[in-house]
């Protein structure tokens, strides 16, 4: 059984991919994490990422079916789910391995599960680009997080760079601990060992709120209040459109 083992990064599993073409020898189970990990049975082969490497197996994935599928197992690596890199291994090797561009040949499982879990990630990024609510901070910035299914994070930036440009902001995964900082030119990757930030809801902590925020606040909830409807009210569409499971992180959800 060949065990392979990688630091968890997009470059890296695509070095993973150079390396098992270089050894000829395949991944059977692939372990995420730093260092070579005891297994049951043996060790596994761990692979340490290289840049140069990675992008030839990125521009391989190119030449052997589009830039379009080169971006689709990107955002698929992005779900995070434990065997997601075998499966997108597999479905690596099959498009370089073939004759002709197999990225839409749903006669292959592994075209379907890959495509599959790729919407679904796309879906979570759209989500979050419309429900994120920004906090104003004392320090005249804006400040938002949420803990996603996925890590699309990545995928979310350009959107608010584009439609927030002349702010500043931070947009933060409570889930995986990292976040974004826009400083009206650049966008920079933030960790914070110490984030005043209620885990349950987003909320900053009232001390690093602007005066006028908790007003805000307030008159949003207001307005969805005097928007809604009684009669027609549909929990089961509400709850399809609006997952439950973002509506701790939105203030006009919460409770007059």
């Amino acid at each position: 059984m060949n065990i392979f083992s990688f630091d968890n990064t997009f470059e890296g599993l695509l070095t993973l991919v150079f390396e098992s073409y270089r050894l000829k020898l395949f991944p059977d189970e692939i372990l995420s994490g730093e260092g070579s990990q005891n297994v049951l049975f043996g060790s596994s082969i761990t692979i340490g990422t290289n840049d140069q490497k990675a992008e030839r197996v990125w521009n391989g994935i190119i030449a052997h079916s589009s830039e379009v599928n080169a971006h689709r197992i990107y955002r698929t690596f992005l779900s995070g789910q434990t065997d997601t890199p075998l499966l997108l291994v597999k479905f690596i090797r099959l498009i370089i391995d073939s004759n002709r561009n197999q990225e839409t040949n749903f006669s292959e499982p592994v075209v379907v599960e890959v495509n599959k879990l790729h919407q679904k990630v796309c879906k979570e990024a759209h989500r979050v680009q419309m429900f994120v609510r920004f906090q104003k901070t004392i320090e005249d910035s804006y400040y938002a997080s949420f803990a996603p299914m996925y890590d699309v994070l990545p995928l979310c930036i350009p959107h608010f760079k584009d439609r927030f440009a002349d702010q500043l902001w931070i947009i933060y995964d409570l889930k995986r601990n990292y976040g974004f900082l826009y400083d009206l030119k650049n966008v920079t990757r933030v960790v914070f060992d110490e984030l005043k930030v209620n885990p349950q809801n987003g909320q900053l902590h009232s001390s690093l709120l602007a005066d006028d925020e908790k007003l805000f606040q307030q008159l949003w909830k207001q307005y969805y209040k005097s928007i809604c409807i009684l009669e027609r009210k549909n929990p089961k569409v509400h709850r399809q459109l609006l997952p439950q499971r973002f509506w701790k992180y939105l203030p006009e959800k919460g409770v007059l």
